[in-house]
């Protein structure tokens, strides 16, 4: 009898591992090597657990198609930059406090409070908190599901009949239910949630770069603000300057009346221009205010200069672009989010397999509950699968393919906005340098006509009006050099923005 069980347990550990291992090949080759090994001792220690741990063996399976990241060519260099090639090393790319490269303290002490007091980042922040307890929630399924159940019943009769009286009945009793993870539904459901955790972080990075960008932007539209007043002061003093001179002329008999009021009208014009110009420079500060996460009121910036200098932005080559640009990091986070969704939907096809148990003690009357007599117990295996449902199911796999391959297209978009990007903001350094050059030498050139038409005027060979022309070319010429500068600087900070700032894909959380 002995032999025939122990020819009878071989046979059908051949033939367990043989299915097994089918199955398992099915789901991938890792799987087929390693999966049922376990399970299988597990099964033959207890042979009234066929179904259930044959069910478990399966537990590595992993339905739908794993994720691989598309390639996305990348230009060997940029075409406003041939020096930028791909064997350009990453040292000298900004990196953290990126803002430090313009040497301005104020900037530095304004930026450092976005990522910390900016309550639209704020908000942007706790959505990643939720992304990362939705993964734990997701996780939660791995695991079973226990419970404990006590009661206690009073029940009596009335009247004094036979069987009449009362009775105290009780229970106490623990239950575990577990729906193993046999095709990977599970997985790839705690899958995809990682991927969307991360493109939240992603995000959280690149909303956290755009303020800062559009703060240092901000900032230097405040400091173009004082500069512009700080030559509308200048120009005030010198058309004051100017109308002493005419009034002088006007009263030495030389210079006619026309003249005082000419030079009235332009200082007036200007003095006009100067109170218009804090306008603009208060709304600046207002908004590099809330930017910084405080009220308006709370912050006053001191007038300052204009920076003179562009800074020398680092190479960023093409090839890295793709690792250090937050929102390419999000698409790309995007597509392994559709990816894994498609295994979900592909996992309803499948069957849904549950193991529960039940133990404890019910007993009547109770103080007899916790006896061996009132014990209890049960073991349950159910299997469900749905044989027809009008094709939901395959048009629901179909839709998570349509909506990794918009992922997919989304993702090489933003790739190829990204050098659009950088591209534009390479090509506005090169021309707007070019025309500071020329502003420049307008503005000096300007200045030399002004003062020789107010030396003419003195010697009465020139009329008034030669004065005035002058002196309007050379504010004109002194605000487009103004605007260039402050146009440069702000094309800095793009170009510092596109390519990615000090962010890294390695700052992503890991699944």
């Amino acid at each position: 009898m002995k032999e025939r069980k122990k020819r009878f347990l071989k046979k059908a550990r051949k033939n367990f591992w043989s299915a097994s291992r089918g199955v398992w090949a099915a789901c991938g080759p890792n799987a087929a090597r390693s999966g049922p090994k376990v399970f299988l001792v597990l099964f033959f220690q207890k042979k009234n657990f066929f179904l259930p741990l044959s069910c478990v063996a399966l537990s590595g399976c992993l339905v739908g198609p794993n994720y691989v990241q598309p390639a996305m060519t990348a230009p060997p260099g940029y075409k406003e930059a041939p020096g930028w090639t791909q064997a350009t090393p990453l040292d000298g790319v900004p990196k953290g406090a990126w803002w430090a490269i313009y040497n301005d303290p104020t900037l530095d002490q304004l930026e450092s409070q976005v990522a910390v007091r900016n309550p639209t980042l704020a908000a942007d922040y706790y959505a990643y908190q939720q992304a990362l307890d939705i993964v734990k929630e997701a996780q939660g399924a791995y695991f079973p599901t226990i419970g404990l159940t006590t009661a206690a019943t009073r029940a009596g009769q009335a009247g004094g009949t036979l069987g009449g009286g009362t009775s105290t009945t009780g229970s106490f009793e623990g239950s575990a239910s577990w729906t193993p993870d046999i095709w990977g539904k599970i997985r790839r459901q705690v899958e995809a949630n990682q991927a969307a955790a991360q493109v939240s972080a992603a995000d959280l990075a690149n909303a956290t770069l755009a303020d800062q960008a559009a703060l240092a932007t901000d900032y230097v539209d405040l400091r173009a603000s004082d500069s512009e007043i700080l030559l509308l002061q200048q120009t005030v003093a010198a058309y004051q300057a100017s109308l002493r001179i005419t009034e002088n002329q006007f009263n030495a008999g030389v210079a006619a009346q026309s003249d005082v009021i000419t030079a009235r009208t332009a200082l007036e014009g200007a003095q006009a221009d100067l109170i218009g110009a804090g306008e603009a420079r208060a709304e600046y500060e207002h908004a590099i205010a809330v930017l910084a996460g405080h009220a308006p009121a709370d912050i006053t910036i001191p007038p300052g200069q204009l920076m003179n200098v562009v800074p020398s932005i680092p190479p960023g080559i093409p090839s890295t672009l793709l690792q250090r640009r937050p929102d390419i990091s999000a698409a790309e986070r995007a597509m392994a989010e559709a990816n894994a969704e498609i295994g979900v939907a592909v996992g309803a096809f499948y069957p849904d397999l549950s193991l529960s148990a039940l133990g404890g003690y019910s007993a009547d009357p109770i103080t007899g509950l916790f006896s061996a007599g009132s014990a209890l117990w049960s073991l349950g295996a159910s299997a469900t699968e749905t044989l027809y449902e009008g094709g939901t199911r395959a048009a629901a796999v179909q839709a998570a393919g349509a909506a990794y391959q918009e992922a997919a297209a989304t993702y090489r978009q933003t790739v190829l906005t990204a050098f659009q990007q950088v591209e534009d903001a390479l090509s506005d350094l090169r021309i707007l340098a070019q025309q500071a050059q020329q502003e420049q030498a307008a503005v000096t050139d300007a200045a030399n006509a002004v003062q020789i038409a107010l030396n003419e005027y003195e010697a009465g060979t020139q009329a008034y009006t030669t004065v005035v022309t002058a002196q309007t070319t050379l504010l004109a010429d002194q605000q487009t050099a103004l605007t260039v500068q402050q146009n440069r600087l702000a094309a800095s900070i793009a170009l510092i923005q596109a390519l990615g700032g000090g962010w890294q894909t390695t700052d992503l959380p890991k699944p």
